[in-house]
């Protein structure tokens, strides 16, 4: 029965290879599925599994498979139970049925799964070596901020892609929403994107001299720049809200990007308003 200890044979335990490093600390605001917003981001890999020869030959594919965790799933965060912990739920309301209709978890993608693994196919847009350590640059991710890498597999065309393959109720992307920005909001952007560059120093990394990998990682994670805005509105555009508060006018949500919250509404004309940006302490 659930909840019995399992035996050796019944359970599998995979090490932690690395961790995601990317703009987004919090589930709100993560692209539901991946590649719907190219976001750039890092996996760093721990030791000994960063060594370069481990990546020999990655480069020569376009895109890879990653096995992640769901870190953010704990609820009892007095006993640190995990959600797979707990009595098994059959079934879960996904928010592109309207969060209201239930369906089996083995026919979602639901975040509340009994392993509390996620599998993606994101972007690989190159393998950087940093003192020593290989690091992968990728795009399209879904994954949050120190999301655990579990395994990456390269993705293989002819075998992977499905050209005849049914998507049951998920059967096209879904519509982005259009967003906007008050003048407002886009000048305290625009103030702190300024700020982030004077307080850098010296020492902050270039295009073309080699970052550490804490400058590399502190780029990816917390540092403004101006294009950031359109990555903010790609996300915004996915609308993060519950389905069941999508129609709450003015009703302001806030999203964490890097190092600012982003809080952003819906207008009477159905678009969605990014009202202010506001530095937050990291």
């Amino acid at each position: 029965m659930w909840g019995e200890k399992v035996s050796q044979d019944e359970s599998h335990r995979a090490p932690i290879i690395g961790y995601h490093r990317a703009p987004l600390s919090q589930k709100f605001g993560a692209p539901r599925q991946p590649n719907l917003v190219a976001l750039t981001s890092v996996i760093e890999m721990r030791a000994p599994y960063d060594t370069p020869a481990a990546f020999v030959g990655l480069e020569a594919f376009s895109h890879i498979w990653v096995s992640w965790q769901f870190h953010h799933n704990y609820l009892d965060k007095g006993n640190g139970l995990h959600k797979a912990d707990r009595e098994f739920r059959p079934q879960v309301r996904p928010p592109r049925l309207g969060g209201n209709q239930k369906i089996g978890v083995f026919a979602s993608r639901s975040m509340y799964r009994p392993s509390a693994l996620g599998l993606s196919v994101v972007k690989l847009e190159r393998v950087e070596v940093v003192q020593g350590r290989a690091l992968l640059i990728i795009s399209g991710a879904d994954m949050i901020n120190d999301t655990p890498i579990i395994d990456i597999k390269p993705y293989v065309a002819y075998s992977d892609a499905i050209a005849q393959a049914e998507s049951g109720f998920a059967p096209t992307a879904p519509v982005s929403s259009e967003v906007t920005i008050t003048e407002s909001a886009y000048a305290q952007f625009i103030t702190l994107v300024h700020t982030g560059e004077s307080g850098r120093g010296d020492n902050k990394p270039t295009d073309t001299e080699p970052a550490t990998v804490e400058a590399l990682l502190h780029k990816i994670q917390n540092q403004l720049s101006v294009s950031d805005i359109d990555a903010i509105k790609a996300l915004i555009a996915q609308d993060p809200r519950p389905a069941y508060r999508r129609h709450e006018l003015k009703m302001p949500f806030i999203m964490r990007y890097k190092s600012v919250d982003v809080s952003f509404q819906l207008l009477e004309s159905g678009q969605l308003q990014i009202s202010s940006v506001v530095a937050v302490s990291l």
